[in-house]
């Protein structure tokens, strides 16, 4: 019984420190400017954080997490349209990231390029349904092209970290 408690507090915990550095990360990129001519665009290092804990906690606690960090991030540095834009995205992003790593065909880099496509097309779908358009999707290949290149770059650096990382043993609830 005391192993079960010290090993949910300290999942509690690593989970905490994730959604913390997943913040951190999203605030750090919000600062860097990307010089090109599409709005919204951006790397999601952010993701690095909720890929460790996809891998190295948990599906559920993934997405919690990273629900829990669009809120607060949206909260404190965005707006109302950018939280629907980034939830659309975000939930879609990590129900395909984990029927992926549940299939366990995939390599982290692969479950990453997946959930950053993934993400795109939530967006999009998101402006296509507040905006009232559907010309917005001349957008979405665009942002696949831009998806593909940062899931690639996220997930091979979320797969170093991952690796290097001692989260103890394998985390159990």
């Amino acid at each position: 019984m005391k192993k079960e408690k010290k090993n949910k507090t300290y999942t509690i915990a690593v989970c905490g420190v994730l959604t913390a550095l997943a913040m951190i990360f999203g605030y750090i990129e919000s600062l860097i400017p990307i010089p090109v001519p599409i709005p919204g665009m951006k790397l999601g290092i952010a993701n690095i954080a909720i890929l460790t804990v996809l891998y190295a906690v948990g599906p559920w606690e993934a997405l919690i997490i990273n629900m829990i960090r669009i809120t607060l991030t949206s909260m404190m540095f965005g707006n109302f349209n950018s939280f629907l834009f980034s939830m659309a995205g975000g939930i879609l992003s990590m129900l395909v990231m984990i029927l992926l790593r549940k299939m366990n065909q995939f390599s982290m880099t692969g479950v990453s390029v997946a959930g950053g496509v993934a993400h795109n097309i939530g967006q999009i779908g998101a402006a296509m349904v507040i905006m009232g358009t559907s010309a917005i999707i001349y957008y979405l290949p665009v942002l696949l092209i831009t998806g593909v290149v940062a899931g690639i770059v996220i997930g091979i650096v979320g797969a170093m970290v991952t690796k290097r990382v001692k989260l103890g043993t394998k985390l159990e609830n």
